[in-house]
């Protein structure tokens, strides 16, 4: 089985059509319906994720946001519509085709072993080494200083990289998952919200890994229930109600007060996103 499976699907009746963009998207969901039974979880949703912009995808428990960061990731596939990765239509049958294509998710759980170093949590088997077989060894030094090198990237320098990961804060577990993935080349970074209270200090940590994988140039989907944190770093907004999308807007159609009465609005959503529109 090829890790690409093209399988185009057909754009379902009434789907909505996005507006074209300059900039090819590196991923793409258009008309993607999912559903439980008889159940729409998904209805149609639409967003697509562009190199170097983060869209913030945001929503109230049970709106969708989860089953959107499945389908991308690989672990669940949709039933109508069509993703796209690079312009092609594929059907991701296991999280590691999600990968192989450059898409990594930050989970809820942050996928950190607390019991093993920083630095290994970093490289997860794949670290240098220096030698030939069968005396290929682990470079340590390697190893530890790329570890560090890559913290300070998404805003940890100076860490210590031997410590346990158990010994972390959950904002620099989360900035740890970041610099991993963008260190092993992703194009596409799928942060869902840490399950995990934060401080304030520490969501602003994951807001500065957020912004670093930004400036390298990766297409980020920040998933955020918090439309004050997401307006800090989102250059696009899309609001899940229900399954199916209740508006989708820019920085410049919405101000963070804009925003937070959105995603209180209830069935007031579409009227406000009309109303915001006309006042541009």
């Amino acid at each position: 089985m090829s890790v690409q499976e093209a399988l185009p699907f057909p754009e379902p009746e009434g789907a909505p059509v996005l507006p074209p963009v300059a900039t090819a998207p590196v991923l793409e969901l258009r008309g993607v319906t999912v559903r439980y039974g008889q159940v729409p979880a998904l209805d149609r949703v639409s967003l697509r994720l562009l190199p170097g912009t983060v869209t913030c995808l945001l929503g109230e428990n049970g709106a969708g946001k989860s089953t959107v960061v499945q389908v991308m990731s690989g672990v669940r596939r949709h039933d109508e519509g069509e993703l796209l990765v690079d312009g092609t239509a594929v059907r991701f049958r296991r999280p590691r085709q999600a990968r192989s294509r450059g898409i990594a998710t930050i989970w809820q759980d942050l996928a950190v072993i607390p019991l093993m170093t920083v630095w290994r949590n970093f490289w997860l088997g794949d670290e240098p080494t220096r030698g030939v077989w069968p005396f290929r060894r682990i470079d340590l030094e390697a190893a530890r200083d790329g570890a560090a090198r890559g913290l300070a990237r998404v805003g940890l320098p100076g860490l210590n990289v031997n410590q346990p990961a158990a010994a972390l804060q959950p904002g620099q577990r989360h900035s740890l998952a970041v610099a991993r993935a963008i260190h092993f080349g992703a194009r596409v970074l799928v942060v869902d919200e840490p399950a995990a209270p934060l401080t304030v200090a520490q969501h602003a940590l994951v807001l500065r890994t957020v912004v670093a994988a930004r400036d390298a140039g990766i297409a980020v989907l920040f998933v955020t229930s918090m439309p004050g944190y997401a307006h800090l770093v989102g250059d696009r907004f899309l609001l899940l109600a229900g399954g199916r999308v209740a508006a989708d807007l820019t920085r410049e159609d919405v101000d963070v007060e804009g925003l937070t009465q959105l995603m209180s609005g209830g069935d007031a959503l579409a009227t406000l996103t009309a109303e915001l529109r006309r006042g541009r």
